[in-house]
């Protein structure tokens, strides 16, 4: 790693001197070297690393730009010629690409390094590790871990870089009848401890799920949705919701709360908080994004999510947000539930473990629709009964974060990104668990 960040500097050293005077770019890698180890059944079916880079570069010049992708090998002999070939392309071809009125044009000279290290399983003690606690399981799943970068640098001088090593285990364990449970540990450190106590959790929820599952009616039910749930509710904040140009173009799911039209409980307090290392602090244009900063304070929309392109837009202040405007590092604070509580609270209602297929069914008015999926129970005076056949829901973010909202956990959750398309996925949201009246179950 120390050896690509030398290249990756000796690249756009290079590069620089290349440009014309009315030109600009900027340079990105994304690279990793993981370790990936796929079970069903409760054995290795697949095991294997991975060393993968790509460098992006952006010309910009006459108002346009154009952007191409190289393969990083980590070697400049190998990597310059094709760099260099990739701006010559990218220069024939930006006179032929219309303008564009809110290009963002790379300026300021800041500088970051943040480099994260691990204790992670040697890659011939994964498959070992994890399957001695699989045992007599019915289970599959994905470890995925190791190193990986994120780096930026361009033309007007910033550069950065960050470094990091992490694992996520992503599995799923099966009763007889095919009915499943959904786990996830992810971290810096492998602990067997940690381990063990997640996978035992997990396997006390299988024994609930052994019982014929019931058939309920649609309605609306007292639920409790788990820290799994609740980051996917987060999550559709990222999509038409926390981002000021979806404000702006009134797509918003948030536009009501801009509005003051709708209201959310004091008990909500959503960050966007970078302290723990988990993603970079920097976007695609080298700023770099406050540690913390608050986005709904007691249930009220202090800031959203401002790309530097929005805010050349509309004439506002960037609040650093990525392209995009998602978020990247959220955290939902907790509350006061304690966990032992939890099914003495909920007394009679559903216990939800998981969603699936979440959209927006009416997002103007901040309606998620989804499904249940996974360990999901019945609860009759605080114990569990059953658990239920899958169910639709159709609910308003207005109503379980707002009037509907009884109580979080006091105890955070780590949700990992677990995705490997192309690169191992960073980050993930921290949260409670919820509790709710009245959550709407429509099929």
């Amino acid at each position: 790693m120390q050896t690509w960040e030398t290249t990756f500097n000796q690249l756009i050293d290079a590069l620089i001197p290349q440009l014309n005077e009315d030109e600009s770019l900027t340079l990105s890698l994304v690279a990793e070297e993981s370790q990936f180890t796929r079970f069903n059944h409760a054995k290795v079916r697949q095991t294997g690393s991975v060393e993968n880079g790509d460098l992006t570069l952006t010309l910009m010049g006459q108002q346009r730009s154009a952007t191409e992708s190289v393969t990083f090998t980590g070697e400049k002999a190998t990597d310059w010629p094709l760099l260099l070939a990739a701006l010559q392309t990218l220069r024939e071809e930006l006179p032929d690409l219309p303008e564009d009125s809110y290009l963002v044009l790379p300026e300021g000279d800041a500088q970051s390094r943040e480099v994260y290290s691990g204790d992670l399983l040697a890659s011939t003690a994964v498959a070992p590790t994890i399957m001695a606690k699989m045992a007599g399981i019915d289970a599959a799943g994905l470890y995925a871990g190791g190193r990986s970068v994120r780096a930026y640098a361009d033309s007007a001088g910033q550069r950065h870089w960050f470094e990091t090593a992490t694992f996520t285990l992503d599995y799923s364990l099966f009763t007889a009848s095919g009915q499943a449970v959904k786990g996830t540990y992810a971290g810096r450190t492998w602990d067997d401890t940690s381990y063990a106590d997640t996978l035992g959790v997990s396997q006390t929820l299988l024994k609930q799920m052994a019982q014929t599952p019931r058939q309920l009616e649609r309605g609306q039910y007292r639920t409790y949705l788990a820290p799994s749930a609740v980051a996917d509710l987060v999550s559709m904040l990222s999509w038409g919701g926390i981002s000021e140009a979806a404000i702006r173009r009134g797509g918003s799911a948030l536009g009501a709360l801009r509005r003051q039209e709708q209201t959310l409980s004091n008990q909500v307090h959503l960050t966007e908080d970078f302290s723990q290392g988990q993603v970079p602090r920097f976007n695609q244009y080298g700023e770099l994004a406050p540690t913390t900063m608050p986005l709904i304070e007691s249930g009220q929309l202090v800031n959203t999510l401002v790309s530097a392109r929005t805010a050349k837009e509309y004439d506002i202040p960037s609040t650093y947000a990525a392209g995009g405007e998602y978020l990247r590092s959220p955290v939902l604070s907790p509350g006061t539930l304690a966990t032992s509580d939890i099914l003495s609270a909920l007394d009679t209602g559903l216990y939800v473990s998981n969603l699936h297929y979440l959209n927006w069914s009416d997002r103007p008015n901040g309606r998620i629709t989804g499904m249940t999926r996974y360990a999901c129970f019945w609860v009759e005076n605080g114990k569990i009964i059953a658990p239920i056949e899958n169910l639709r829901f159709d609910e308003s973010l207005y109503n379980f974060w707002g009037e509907n909202l009884i109580a979080l956990t006091q105890d955070l959750t780590f949700i990992p990104e677990v995705g490997s398309y192309g690169y191992r996925d960073l980050g993930g949201t921290l949260v409670p668990g919820m509790l709710v009246n009245n959550f709407a179950y429509t099929l």
